[in-house]
């Protein structure tokens, strides 16, 4: 049985679209759109895939850093741009350092 593209860890530009924002991103979605409607016009758009928004909540719960990544983000300033800069890297450090689920 077929996945449903809600549940899918990546998506090909090829199987996106702009209305794929949700799935995917406001860039890949872009990039999926483009490459579906330029490249038959000669355009250059490399191939290439999305990780989804899905795969990223699948890693965040099955390596269990939902906690840490809350903790990180506690107290968050979203004037202050030096507190958004370094909350914003705890969170990459975080997921940098996290061992991904085999099936992932």
């Amino acid at each position: 049985m077929a996945l449903k593209r809600e549940k899918k860890l990546i998506l090909w530009f090829d199987e996106i679209s702009i209305g794929d924002v949700p799935l995917v991103g406001g860039k890949n979605a872009s990039l999926g759109e483009m490459f579906q409607k330029l490249t038959s016009k000669g355009v250059n758009i490399p191939g290439g895939f999305a990780i989804t928004a899905y795969a990223y909540r699948y890693l965040i719960k099955e390596a269990n850093i939902e906690e840490a990544i809350k903790d990180a983000l506690a107290g968050l300033n979203t004037h202050d741009m030096k507190n958004l800069q370094e909350r914003g890297e705890r969170v990459r450090s975080i997921i940098r350092n996290t061992n991904f689920p085999p099936d992932l």
